[in-house]
């Protein structure tokens, strides 16, 4: 049981790396592109953009159950990995919230629009760093997971996460309503209404369209 918790924490904070150096990423570039900083949160509340935390955590678990380490066969399947992800986040962002937050029709070699061959080509890259890099690194900080201290700032991250990506759902879904003119049906409704309104959430998810 001790086994299983260390590893699900572990998981937890990989996902919260990818997250956060997948904002970072995202800022950098946008920053290169445009000259200024515009948001690339996925989430309401912190710098997080959730992708990349799925696509760290399917590296982790796909990597750690194969034993190659040779680059050009982990940069072929880091971008295999991280181009079914980023479609399946898009086709999820799509069918749930009725927006999109990228577009790659206008790259030669899209997937309808939700990925492309080179960002596929990001991501193996990407997959090269976490196997140089980053898997090295977790395996040197890893006897710290059994501190006492950090089971409890976990738990208090896990919280913040649960309700984090709660209530960034819960006001997507509710804008994509208002958007078709469907007034608040209860209490909880009216409270996203408020304090979650369009130019609020429209100024976080800044890269966001809808379909």
């Amino acid at each position: 049981m001790k086994e299983k918790l260390k590893n699900y924490e572990k998981i937890f904070w990989i996902f919260m790396l990818g997250c956060v150096l997948g904002y970072m990423y995202e800022t950098i570039i946008v920053l290169f592109q445009k000259g200024y900083i515009e948001s690339r949160q996925g989430l309401i509340y912190g710098p997080l953009s959730p992708v990349y935390g799925i696509g760290g955590v399917i590296y982790y678990k796909f990597f750690k159950s194969i034993k190659t380490r040779n680059k050009l066969a982990v940069f072929f399947i880091a971008m295999l990995l991280g181009g079914v992800t980023e479609y399946v986040c898009s086709l999820f962002q799509e069918e749930i919230f009725g927006t999109i937050s990228w577009d790659y029709s206008y790259l030669p070699f899209n997937i309808n629009g939700r990925t492309s061959l080179l960002h596929c080509t990001y991501w193996g890259i990407a997959g090269i760093i976490y196997v140089t890099c980053i898997e090295p690194a977790i395996d040197t900080i890893e006897p710290y997971m059994q501190k006492k201290w950090v089971h409890v700032i976990t738990i208090i991250f896990v919280i913040f996460m649960v309700f984090n990506i709660f209530i960034s759902a819960t006001a997507s879904i509710r804008q994509k309503n208002r958007m078709y003119n469907i007034p608040a049906k209860n209490q909880f409704e009216e409270f996203l209404d408020k304090y979650y309104p369009d130019e609020y959430l429209n100024r976080i998810y800044a890269n966001k369209k809808n379909v």
